[in-house]
């Protein structure tokens, strides 16, 4: 039975726009773009990596397999390292007596430690431009829904204060802080908006969908439970011994993560910029699954800061299947490149390009108001 102060937040049966982030709605505030990730890893400017076992050995792996030149600004494309790892994993075969197939699975989970790494390097941090995009969301139209391709958490970090009076964050998937658990007392609980919620009389909150298909850095995954376990504010990675860092407050200490139902070390859970993407990861193929139904009942896609790379197959599949020709596409980028027309084009014949960055398009209120309008 539901108190008089506990509502359900439902979701309307049609959405009016769903966002589409990609990597340049959040490089203004710092985090780096793809074509930025492996040159910081290689730099030499990390102590953090070059002092790490984890930095050492993906550094060493490059080194005999690649050639690059940081004075001329050529490196090898990151879909190529793991193109060239996803090869050997997949056919089960050893690339050398040094690099045997086992050693080719670790340096990859190594290479996605040190993606987690870097881009955290940049999340700690208030964003401006995600603040006024949620101020303008709030003003205007919350029947909205965001598909994120980034692993950063600048987006939800900007939505805190408008947490309870304005909304509730919805991840799309199970969470282990949703269940109050003795094991679970120690981690911070998390409000499940398709539940119902305590609000106040005079607030009308909203439940957001953030749909992030390619993984998040405050994400624990359990590959024995199948279970995530969501740490708002813990994204620190050990580069030694490849553990996921919690801090107890207000002293600080710091403590290595384990699964509290079974005990298993946690595992990072971002979907590396590879030709081969594995949707089989329970939590990605739900989020998928998510994403589609989002798809199949929008009046309107916006995409913002994504060039919808020749990697990303699964993402064009994800819109090929789903999206309606009636449904409106936007495409908000600062590139002018007739290639990444050629990218979109076949997705919708009702498509729309605009030149802005994600700065741009969030300070300029009477254009975000009329693309969230219906």
């Amino acid at each position: 039975m539901i108190s008089q102060n506990e509502i359900f937040l439902k979701y309307l049966p049609q959405r009016d726009v769903v966002f589409v982030l990609g990597a340049g709605a959040s490089h203004p505030d710092g985090v780096p773009l793809q074509r930025h990730l492996l040159p910081m890893i290689l730099s030499g400017d990390y102590p953090e990596i070059i002092n790490s076992e984890i930095g050492n050995k993906v550094i060493e792996f490059i080194n005999d397999n690649f050639t690059y030149d940081p004075k001329n600004h050529f490196f090898p494309q990151f879909e190529a390292v793991f193109g060239f790892l996803d090869y050997f994993i997949l056919e089960n075969e050893s690339l050398s007596a040094k690099y045997t197939h086992s050693e080719m699975v670790t340096i990859k989970e190594y290479l996605i430690k040190l993606i987690h790494y870097v881009v955290d390097l940049s999340t700690n941090k208030k964003s401006v431009a995600y603040g006024k995009f949620w101020d303008v969301v709030t003003k205007y139209n919350k029947n909205i829904s965001i598909i994120t391709l980034n692993y950063d958490t600048l987006l939800e970090q900007a939505f805190d204060p408008l947490f309870k009076k304005v909304g509730y964050i919805d991840y799309c998937t199970h969470l282990m802080n949703y269940v109050h658990r003795p094991e679970l007392e120690n981690y911070n609980f998390w409000i499940n908006p398709r539940e119902p919620v305590v609000v106040n009389p005079k607030d009308n909150p909203a439940a957001f969908k953030i749909i992030k298909v390619h993984g998040s850095l405050n994400w624990k995954y359990c590959n024995c439970c199948n279970q995530l376990l969501l740490t708002p504010w813990d994204r620190k990675i050990d580069l030694n011994k490849g553990k996921l860092l919690g801090y107890t407050y207000p002293d600080l200490k710091e403590y290595e993560y384990t699964c509290p139902l079974d005990g298993t070390d946690f595992e990072t859970l971002i979907m590396p910029p590879s030709f081969v993407k594995s949707l089989r990861v329970p939590v990605i193929s739900q989020l998928f699954s998510e994403a589609s139904r989002e798809i199949r009942s929008t009046r309107k896609v916006i995409f913002v800061g994504y060039s919808l790379s020749n990697a990303d197959v699964h993402i064009k599949a994800l819109f090929k299947k789903h999206l309606d020709d009636n449904v409106e596409v936007i495409v908000i980028n600062t590139r002018r490149e007739e290639s990444l027309k050629a990218r979109y084009k076949p997705l919708s014949s009702n498509i729309k390009f605009l030149r802005r960055s994600f700065q741009e398009l969030v300070e300029d209120e009477k254009l975000m108001k009329e693309l969230l309008s219906t």
